[in-house]
């Protein structure tokens, strides 16, 4: 094995995809601003002004009042004096103010006269104060009868029908003011509501039309500067939940009748040898159904049967006749091999568990644009009366979904009910019992513009192509995945050598699995998560590998160069930003030099902060891979009015965007088992690993058996390729699964991939300021025009101005801003919550931020009906773009909204693909 560190190859230039994704918040920002008080605002900044004027003026006439303590030989007198300096002193009324005003007045020179006005604009500044009682009491009921009313809007609604249903069942009452909808029960909706209302007009999670979607492309003759215009046709797009469909599936297997009409097929991938039959079990373990999103896991063993006449007669009866009824081969095996009905069922049932043989001709597809009506025919084509009843009867469930994206609330609320009172019914009609459907029966996505949706090429290309470019050379460190890939390309070279060829990948999957990488996983999951203050944990290296070893030293280079540009900024501590330099980043990308370069496009989402002077790109994620942010999202931008339709040109882009010499290959894990991995096809190959079928030609489908590895010992890198094909394959994966909850063969062909996701957080390592009152505050993080991280607060729960026992509004609200001023927070931010040490897995608050509008008293009620654990944290981070920088609008106004581009490597072996597919800027 090689230890040698020197670059394999330069670094690969990027340029920016001129295509995007856009998520368009469901409302516009203006929906939340009606939610917050100008009135409360302005009483607050008031009184706290002019309690600070105040305190100031105070501070000034201890002095005089002092000397005219010394220089008095009237005790009483000089008594009273010192009383009124202490009460002045401490900006206080003195309990006395009649005595005071006039002690005030008796004074000589312009001391008596400063107090005297200083008397008179505290007694003012009570009233003032005093007043706060009725401008929050209007606040309250301003914010209610706003939230009310938005609660009404259908935009919302529709939203919340499928993400709570409970909450929306509860709402018409809280709209209507009901006694049934008051007190504490009212509160809670109320939480509730704000929660799901800030998520629609504040942050940008696709999820129904709490967020829309929006192909848009990058032109030069696009919307000028960094605005995007969008006109808003919104359109949903609901399918039903595919586990549903492998629930049905699974009751029509369970019943030995209905067993019996059902095709049998061999699983892919098997083989003889010697004494055993070689093949992958995959077993699927079902999600939680009472959960509001939940999937099938997989899990992949290789698997061995000892040969016998029974198993080698089956194999080739089924290699003949690749279509036989499950009854056909249990009669085969009572008339050809004696045995009775009942162990040639048994037999059946065992090879059927263990994977050997399938019943997968009713499991949906991951390239199914709609995979209940896909359903309904595979039951037809099983050609018996109770296939096509059941389809029959599932007649009506489809035209409830595909009535469901265009209907109204009401009628939404009724097809929903439909789809609740028929699918347990279909269950039922089959005669199974104790089976479950999930909490969560329909998925809808909307798209947002009908459209083009255009933003000016120059304007991004000047402010996020250069510094994403540059950013990319160091994000290799935060891959949470490369350590895993550098491990698995250790243990080939230790097998195999440098330039060294494995034949068998299924057995090499299987060694790494067995041999390393199971311990690997389980000892990296049990370790405590790494000490921010301390830095990254160095990465488990147990095959002693000098690129891990340089993994983690660029990981200590960007800890060392934060840690110095921290200490540089003690000598100004109220500047807002800190700069990454080049110089930084020169030091991070040299350390990971030794790593291989290899084809590495990104995608990164980001916000643009619309400003005059410093406009400002926000990166919120980075993942690297092929069209990430629109697989998704296909379905809703292949309808007939679109030609061609979105999966058609991704495919058109892909195909362009391959390296010279080799193809991509799709990775589906198998058939659906989540929403999440639905889409349409966009790679001309499909990779079927043991136990799959696919939905490609079969002259595109490449099984696993015609792959092998090799060592490219010239660039460093493990290099798939096929041996039908001649070329290079690379695998990709564009579901929308996490890579570590695919089985475990689709999970190592990953390691060969492009696939990665980056976990930045440029403060691990880096110590805290000095804690005020609490708090401590960190300045925005950015490297050129990109902002890395925004401006952040982390307070201890209990450093919160939390409602105190017996409090009235006014002074609670008060303290809330006077708590903010003092620590510079802005009065928009999203706070997540934090658990304390030992607070259980789960813990309430999660880790999701949450809109908080600190001009808005419902906001701040709800930010302290999230800070349960007295031990937890708060951290707040910077509304950025601000709302005065948002850079989308639509004829309702401003959206908060986000941006997902990709930036594909160029060169004359990677051009990047236009619109059309071809390449260009090369």
């Amino acid at each position: 094995m090689s230890t040698s560190l020197e670059r394999r190859t330069a670094p690969t230039a990027a340029a920016l995809s001129p295509r995007f994704m856009l998520r368009l918040a469901g409302l516009p920002v203006g929906a939340a601003q009606r939610l917050r008080s100008a009135d409360a605002r302005r009483w607050a900044d008031r009184v706290l002004d002019e309690e600070h004027r105040l305190a100031e003026a105070g501070a000034g006439l201890s002095d005089p009042l002092a000397a005219l303590v010394a220089d008095n030989d009237d005790d009483a007198m000089r008594r009273e004096v010192l009383r009124l300096r202490r009460a002045v002193f401490n900006n206080r009324l003195p309990q006395d103010v009649p005595g005071a005003l006039a002690l005030a007045a008796r004074l000589d020179g312009p001391t008596g006269g400063e107090l005297l006005a200083w008397l008179r604009d505290r007694e003012a500044w009570e009233g003032e104060r005093a007043r706060g009682r009725t401008v929050l009491e209007g606040a309250f009921g301003e914010g209610r009868a706003a939230l009310r009313e938005l609660a009404a809007g259908e935009q919302l609604r529709t939203g919340l029908l499928l993400a709570s249903p409970t909450l929306d069942g509860q709402l018409d009452a809280y709209v209507r003011g009901d006694a049934a909808a008051s007190g504490k029960r009212g509160r809670k909706i109320e939480r509730s509501l704000l929660a799901y209302l800030y998520r629609t007009a504040c942050k940008t999670s696709p999820f129904s039309t709490f967020t829309g979607v929006a192909v848009g492309e990058f032109r030069a003759d696009g919307e000028p500067g960094g605005s995007v215009r969008v006109a808003e046709r919104w359109t949903g797009h609901a399918r039903l939940n595919v586990v549903v469909l492998r629930r049905l599936a699974d009751a029509v297997a369970a019943d030995p009748g209905r067993r019996g009409d059902l095709l049998v097929s061999l699983a892919s991938g098997w083989e003889l040898d010697d004494e055993r039959v070689r093949f992958v079990r995959r077993s699927v373990t079902a999600g939680d159904d009472s959960a509001a999103v939940s999937f099938d896991a997989a899990r992949d063993r290789l698997f061995f049967l000892r040969r016998s006449g029974a198993l080698e007669g089956l194999l080739g009866l089924l290699r003949e006749r690749p279509r036989l009824r499950h009854r056909d081969l249990a009669a085969w095996l009572r008339r050809e091999r004696g045995a009775t009905a009942e162990e040639a069922e048994r037999y059946l049932s065992a090879l059927l568990q263990l994977g050997m043989v399938q019943l997968n001709s009713l499991h949906p597809d991951v390239h199914s644009r709609d995979p209940l009506r896909d359903f309904q025919e595979a039951l037809r084509e099983v050609g018996r009366p109770w296939a096509t009843a059941l389809a029959e009867r599932l007649e009506g469930t489809a035209a409830g979904v595909a009535a469901y994206a265009g209907a109204p609330l009401d009628r939404r609320r009724e097809l929903l009910s439909g789809l609740r009172r028929e699918l347990p019914a279909a269950v039922e009609s089959l005669g199974v019992s104790g089976t479950t459907l999930p909490q969560t029966l329909l998925y809808e996505d909307a798209r947002a513009a009908d459209g083009p949706v255009t933003a000016d090429l120059r304007r991004w290309t000047e402010l996020a192509e250069g510094p994403l470019r540059s950013l990319a050379r160091v994000l290799p460190a935060f891959d949470v995945s490369l350590a895993q890939r550098l491990t698995f390309k250790g243990f080939f070279l230790a097998r195999y050598g440098r330039g060294g060829r494995c034949d068998d990948l299924l057995r090499l999957v299987h060694d790494f699995h067995e041999d390393l990488f199971e311990q690997y996983l389980l000892f990296t999951s049990q370790r405590p998560p790494h000490e921010r203050r301390e830095g990254h944990q160095p990465e488990e290296n147990w095959l002693g590998l000098p690129q891990i070893t340089a993994l983690d030293r660029a990981r200590a280079a960007f800890v060392a160069g934060m840690r110095e540009a921290w200490r540089r900024r003690e000598a100004d501590r109220e500047a807002e930003e800190l700069w990454i330099d080049d110089e930084l980043v020169d030091a991070v990308a040299g350390e990971l030099a030794p790593l291989p370069q290899g084809f590495a496009p990104q995608s990164h989402f980001v916000q643009l902060a619309d400003r005059a002077e410093d406009p400002l790109v926000v990166l919120n994620g980075s993942y690297g891979g092929l069209c990430f942010p629109f697989t998704r999202f296909t379905h809703c931008f292949d309808t007939a009015a679109d030609s061609p339709g979105l999966s058609e040109r991704l495919l058109t882009t892909l195909r362009a965007a391959q390296p010279k010499g080799a193809v991509f290959a799709e990775i589906t894990a198998g058939s659906a088992t989540t929403n999440l991995n639905l889409h349409g096809r966009l790679t001309d190959h499909q990779i079927l690993c043991p136990g799959e079928t696919g939905s490609a030609p079969p002259e595109a489908r490449i099984h696993l058996d015609d792959l092998f590895v090799e060592h490219d010992a010239d660039e460093d890198r493990l290099v798939v390729r096929s041996r039908r094909l001649g070329k290079e394959v690379i695998p990709l994966y564009l579901g929308y699964l996490v890579p570590m909850v695919l089985p475990e063969i689709p999970r190592t062909l990953l390691l060969l991939s492009p696939t990665s996701k980056t976990a930045l957080d440029v403060w691990t390592g880096v110590p805290e300021a000095p804690a005020v009152d609490g708090v401590t505050t960190r300045p925005r993080v950015r490297h050129g025009s990109v902002v890395l991280g925004r401006r952040r607060w982390t307070a201890d729960a209990t450093a919160l101005p939390r409602r105190a026992a017996g409090e009235d509004d006014a002074d609670w609200f008060l303290r809330w801003q006077r708590w903010r001023r003092r620590h510079g927070v802005p009065a928009r931010a999203f706070a997540t919550v934090l658990p304390g040490a030992g607070a259980p897995a789960g813990w309430a608050g999660g880790s999701k931020p949450h809109y908080v509008d600190f001009d808005g008293p419902l906001s701040l009620q709800a930010l302290e009906g999230l800070v349960k654990d007295p031990a937890g944290r708060v951290v707040l981070e910077e509304m950025l773009p601000a709302e005065d920088e948002l850079h989308v609008a639509s004829d309702r106004g401003r959206h908060v909204a986000e941006l997902a581009v990709e930036l594909f490597p160029t060169g004359p072996e990677h051009p990047v693909p236009d619109e059309e597919g071809h390449g260009e800027r090369a």
